[in-house]
């Protein structure tokens, strides 16, 4: 198969040393932008399959009704916080 090659970047000649600075011992300013491009598109995928995931189990759950709405539970932290404070002040006294 041919083999294609990855548009050029213009950046500043510091950000270019600041990269060149970081190679590893053997290697080379192209291996470092291929494995990058190639960690942000594998971060990327991640990234889509991960909500596409959680996209699936919230429908999932309601559909099978094992769903509680996210105001029903920030309701209950928020009354469980006011219990917690109440009992902590009246120790104080």
């Amino acid at each position: 198969m041919k083999t294609a090659t990855i548009p050029s970047i213009r950046v500043l000649p510091a950000f270019r040393e600041q990269v060149e600075s970081s190679l590893r011992e053997g290697e080379t300013l192209s291996e470092f932008v291929e494995q990058s491009v190639r960690t942000a598109l594998q971060r990327r995928r991640d990234q889509s399959e991960f909500v596409a995931r959680g996209i699936a189990s919230l429908n999932a759950a309601r559909q099978n009704k094992d769903y509680v709405d996210s105001v029903v539970v920030i309701d209950d932290l928020q009354r469980k916080l006011d219990a917690a404070k109440a009992t902590l002040a009246k120790r104080r006294t």
